[in-house]
């Protein structure tokens, strides 16, 4: 595989992006844990709510979406469960399929914290830019 022909700027830019980036899951990570729960339980529901047309996900779709085991997320979706954070219930279409939906204490918890984020990300607006990736194309 040919070696892309990057200039300082070029990974100037790519270090600059990381740095904004893992600033952002740092503040996630804090702000998560002070309201008790952890980031990836955030992460969940998030996708729960986010799950595009509809209210509710499957154990392989959130897998899918948190880049994930499906293992691991069976569990992680347990302990939110534990926590009063999300639901499963059978599909009424197909009693094989598990749908995860968020609980009114769940729900509470992820418009609070994504309004926050969503502040964050703000504040960020002008730092938080994807560098040219052009410049990493080989030629």
């Amino acid at each position: 595989m040919p070696t892309p022909n990057m200039s300082k700027a070029d990974f100037e830019r790519l270090a600059h992006f990381r740095y904004q980036l893992r600033r952002f899951l740092r503040f996630s990570e804090e702000v998560t844990r002070s309201h008790g729960i952890t980031a990836l339980q955030y992460q969940l529901m998030l996708q729960i709510k986010g799950f595009p047309g509809r209210d509710w996900a499957t154990v392989g779709e959130l897998a899918e979406r948190l880049q994930a085991q499906q293992h691991g997320v069976v569990s992680l979706v347990s302990r939110c469960e534990a926590a009063g954070l999300v639901k499963r219930t059978s599909s009424s279409e197909d009693k094989r399929r598990v749908e995860v939906t968020l609980t009114r204490k769940g729900n509470q918890c992820l418009t609070q914290l994504a309004s926050l984020h969503q502040a964050e990300l703000q504040s960020l607006q002008g730092e938080f830019f994807m560098p040219d990736l052009k410049a990493f194309s080989p030629e």
